[in-house]
């Protein structure tokens, strides 16, 4: 039987950005802005999300990966008892709530680094940091260097080596699993963490929580080096990631099946058996829109997205077609405050709100997207189609990137006689063990098989 997080469809939640709280943590009073969510939980349900990855979460001074301190809501958002509250409605409505997890850095504010400042050598901090060296420095002319995450001194690198740095980080867990019964964490920066660290927070989660899940932001590299029985459960699939938009750009659906077969294939995929967490955009990339040379590619790609091998995940505003872009540095464009009820009245893609309704419904009802074996069934630069197979059931998904409508001959990957197309209710017959149909430009289709 799978986990809740190998079924999960999620809902991705940048909190800061969302309701609207200010870009530097300057005040000192507590302002309440997480019960702005509420009604974001039933808008989640209606979509059919059953987790959500929210963070960050922790006190901090800025975009909220600077953390100040691992135990209290940002005073920007509100405070412990807020995040509670949030936790409880989601459960009360079926949702798993994830949260991030910044274990590779922290801000200068936090209280380590403040005693470390302060007393030098004489800290019993030190060793908390990587290449401390007082002999150094940095352009905050702090009289000492240390290690940044790439070189963003105001992200200063834990030492995960540190035993005394390691307990407090558990420690840290453990509080919120018991302070907010959280399910699971995100590990920001998994792909710069030790290994040895990240085995021992998996106990750690193992032994608190049995069904506690670890997923890890992971860019670049072999992803099963993160994953299996004794590391993380699951990494972001940042290769799919890039396949989704520039397959459709590109007009070549063999560099999406390339990488699908690669990772997922029955037969020498390199992560069959392993759920990654599949997304189309996050809080560090380009929105779709900006990413998609045409809109009209929008429902084939949230189409793969959903039946596709993976664990999907809709960014907030993705469900309306939210534009953003980066401009250099500068993340706020993908990262907005969004208002619900004017977004559901004004969205500028209103067709996709039935599209990601129904595919969520049938990734809830049919086993085989979550736990099908993949099958490449019809490939050419611009049409593609798979099968998703358990046992006699099977769900085939077709997509076409071309301008035009496209002729397909499909050979269905189990008996049947039938094929039920969902999103339309039409029923295609099946014959000569093949389905045969005509695709609109820029479409998709998703067929059950049926015996009768």
């Amino acid at each position: 039987m799978s986990k809740w997080y190998e079924e999960a469809i999620f809902y991705h939640i940048y909190p800061l950005g969302l309701t609207g709280a200010p870009k530097n943590n300057t005040e000192e009073r507590v302002v309440h802005r997480l019960r702005i969510l509420d009604p974001w939980v039933a808008h989640m349900k209606e979509y059919g999300f059953t987790a959500v990855y929210i963070g960050p979460l922790f006190e901090s001074t800025s975009h909220g990966y600077d953390t100040r301190n691992y135990k209290m809501i940002d005073r920007r958002l509100g405070d412990n008892g807020d995040f509670r509250h949030f936790v409880e409605l989601c459960h009360d409505n079926g949702i798993r709530v994830v949260v991030d997890g910044v274990f590779n850095h922290t801000g200068r504010d936090f209280f380590a680094f403040r005693d470390l400042q302060e007393k030098r050598e004489q800290s019993a901090y030190r060793w908390w940091y990587q290449d401390v060296n007082f002999e150094g420095n940095t352009h905050y002319n702090d009289g000492f260097y240390y290690k940044a995450w790439r070189n963003c001194f105001e992200l200063a690198n834990l030492n995960l080596y540190d035993e005394s740095v390691r307990q407090y980080l558990f420690d840290v867990v453990r509080f919120w699993i018991d302070e907010f019964d959280i399910d699971g964490i995100r590990l920001d920066c998994a792909d710069c963490l030790e290994f040895n660290f990240m085995r021992e927070l998996r106990k750690v989660t193992d032994e608190k929580k049995k069904d506690f899940w670890l997923m890890g932001e992971v860019i670049h590299g072999d992803y099963a080096r993160w994953t299996g029985k004794d590391l993380l459960h699951s990494v972001t699939n940042y290769e799919l990631h890039k396949g989704l938009y520039s397959g459709h750009n590109d007009h070549n659906y063999f560099e999406i099946a390339h990488t699908i077969r690669r990772q997922f294939d029955a037969n020498g995929g390199i992560y069959r058996g392993c759920r990654l967490y599949s997304f189309v955009e996050n809080h560090d990339v380009d929105r779709l829109v900006n990413k998609l040379n045409q809109e009209a590619h929008l429902a084939p790609v949230y189409t793969l997205l959903y039946t596709l091998p993976g664990i999907p995940s809709i960014y907030y505003g993705g469900e309306w077609g939210v534009e953003g872009k980066k401009e250099g540095p500068n993340d706020d464009f993908l990262r907005p405050c969004l208002e619900l009820e004017k977004m559901e009245k004004e969205s500028a893609f209103p067709e996709l709100k039935e599209l990601l309704i129904k595919l969520a419904k049938l990734r809830k009802e049919v086993p085989a997207l979550v736990d099908g074996e993949y099958r490449e069934l019809f490939l050419t630069n611009r049409q593609y189609a798979f099968g998703r197979i358990l046992g006699e059931d099977a769900i085939v998904t077709a997509v076409n990137n071309d301008e035009s409508p496209a002729r397909m001959d499909i050979p269905c990957p189990v008996a049947g006689n039938k094929a039920l197309e969902v999103m339309t209710d039409e029923v295609y017959p099946v014959e000569n063990g093949r389905i045969q149909l005509e695709i609109s430009a820029g479409g998709s289709a998703v067929f059950k098989i049926i015996q009768e």
